[in-house]
């Protein structure tokens, strides 16, 4: 159990991370989102004793810097490439495996697990960044702990080692461990997390299932398509409901849950060729819950020159 207390960081004037205080629990795998500049990694260095700040966060009951052998309780990935370079990639992991009363047997192990065992030998400085990614991983597993902090560890995955990570942590979950992970790819973390921290500004927005999450900051539509759907959008919107017509002439109806749909449908015997619900996904749901605390806004994209006059003359 992670139980993070008044976490709060400011510089200068400018309050990176506001009394944020929240639980992760063993066995699932809890997401923790944000906008760029939010404050994710600030608050995952404060959990960890890596930067001064206020609040406290607990381990099992027992702060990060008083942990004796702190990597086999947490596993930690916090930067791509902490790596000495001249030291290969298996002796970068068996000088902390020595630290932390490791044997050598897990190094080997752990570098199999995350795909490097062929290139174990090899200088990490020569790492891609997905060979570095799943390095930083090895070494956060390398203790066997219960309790992983990882910060965006897809960052620099091909498709395959995205899924292959997923499958990894959901597994691990499964056994009783703790994951708490960062991620931008927000259709990977509708796949892989089932509870949320989200933060805006360093302030909490959200903590809780993924599912209540979406629900909270997004709306259902029913959708119904009818070789009579024009006739039935009046008798729709006489009972409440807002009616849309979709890309493909579809009705997208939101304000009446998908039952009453259906009964109004039956007793008015419009025949119905699909009657279904669309839900939101989680990155809409994301953009509605932190669209006000986004930080660094770009702007719309400027017309092509041939647009604004109408388009390029010919020579």
């Amino acid at each position: 159990m992670i139980t993070a207390k008044g976490l709060h960081k400011r510089y200068r004037k400018t309050v990176a991370v506001d009394q944020l205080s929240f639980d992760v629990k063993p066995g699932v795998v809890t997401g923790f989102l944000g906008p760029n500049g939010s404050g994710k990694s600030t608050t995952m260095r404060l959990m960890l004793g890596l930067d001064h700040g206020g609040g406290e966060t607990l381990f099992d009951g027992v702060r990060f810097t008083d942990l004796r052998r702190p990597m086999n309780k947490v596993g930690t990935l916090l930067e791509a490439k902490p790596f000495h370079p001249t030291r290969s990639a298996r002796n970068h992991l068996r000088m902390l495996a020595s630290a932390n009363g490791v044997a050598d047997k897990r190094v080997d192990e752990v570098m199999e697990l995350v795909g490097l065992g062929s290139v174990k030998r090899k200088k990490p400085k020569g790492y891609s960044l997905g060979m570095a990614q799943r390095l930083g991983l090895a070494q956060a597993l390398l203790g066997d702990p219960g309790i992983l902090l990882l910060d965006e560890p897809t960052n620099g995955l091909d498709p395959h080692g995205i899924h292959w990570m997923r499958d990894l942590l959901k597994q691990l979950a499964s056994e009783g461990r703790t994951i708490f992970v960062s991620s931008h790819l927000l259709s990977e973390m509708q796949l892989m997390a089932d509870e949320l921290v989200v933060i805006g500004r360093g302030t909490m927005i959200f903590n809780g299932d993924v599912e209540q999450f979406v629900r909270d900051f997004t709306q259902s539509s029913v959708i119904v398509r009818s070789p009579v759907a024009d006739d039935f959008v009046p008798t729709l919107e006489g009972a409440g409901a807002e009616v849309a017509k979709g890309a493909t002439g579809e009705l997208v109806i939101s304000g009446m849950e998908i039952g009453a749909v259906g009964h109004l449908a039956f007793t008015e015997g419009v025949e119905l060729a699909e009657l279904s619900t669309r839900s939101a996904s989680l990155e809409e749901a994301f953009m509605s819950a932190t669209g006000s605390s986004e930080q660094f806004v770009a702007a719309e994209p400027l017309p092509s020159p041939a647009t604004e006059t109408g388009g390029a003359q010919n020579a």
